[in-house]
């Protein structure tokens, strides 16, 4: 929808007094600002959830395989379930085709709204399992530095891999998650604290 008023502010009041809601609600983009007038475009999550489910479909359309895609909002992360006759193929080797996949589609959504958003795609439960293996092992390895008290670094993990794995262990006594590096090179470190 397309609000507008002689001032950005004056634009927004009106968008939340349509849209019923209050004016630190309104999700917009700027499209047009000058001395006399401002022109906005206001979007939901629910908007910015159908964009990113359509992206995802339709790429994996063009390249010739029959998708599903199926949208949730959890804890503000906007959760993309893939299904296709393509399943193996769209993983890719040790998931760097999905990771790939996930990385466009952030891009694609950022540059739409103009915002950060965490999006997750998981074809076939393949990241829910991975995050159960990955969390089993890092809370094997929690234990190990609890007892030894020597700090372990874990190998290359995705950022939201090293999420699940902070967010697993953030309870557990004696222990604290870091991670440390740039790009490929960041790892993450379990260590033994007093």
């Amino acid at each position: 929808m397309i609000y507008e008023g002689k001032t950005l502010n004056e634009a927004i009041k009106n968008a939340a007094e349509a849209e019923y809601c209050s004016e630190e609600e309104i999700e917009y983009l700027l499209l047009e600002e000058d001395d006399e007038h401002a022109k906005i475009e206001v979007f939901t999550i629910m908007d910015v959830i159908a964009f990113a489910q359509k992206y995802v479909h339709d790429g994996i359309e063009t390249l010739g395989f029959d998708n599903k895609v199926t949208p949730s909002l959890n804890d503000g992360v906007i959760k993309l379930r893939i299904e296709s006759d393509r399943n193996a193929i769209l993983i890719g080797k040790e998931g760097k085709s999905l990771q790939s996949l996930n990385e466009l589609t952030k891009i694609a959504v950022n540059n739409r709204y103009k915002k950060r958003y965490r999006i997750l795609l998981d074809i076939g439960n393949y990241k829910v399992e991975k995050y159960e293996r990955t969390i089993r092992l890092a809370k094997r390895l929690a234990h190990e530095v609890q007892n030894t008290k020597n700090d372990v670094t874990l190998d290359y993990l995705t950022p939201d891999e090293r999420r699940a794995v902070h967010n697993a262990l953030a309870g557990m006594p004696h222990i604290k998650t870091e991670s440390d590096g740039v790009g490929k090179e960041r790892r993450l470190s379990i260590k033994y604290i007093d």
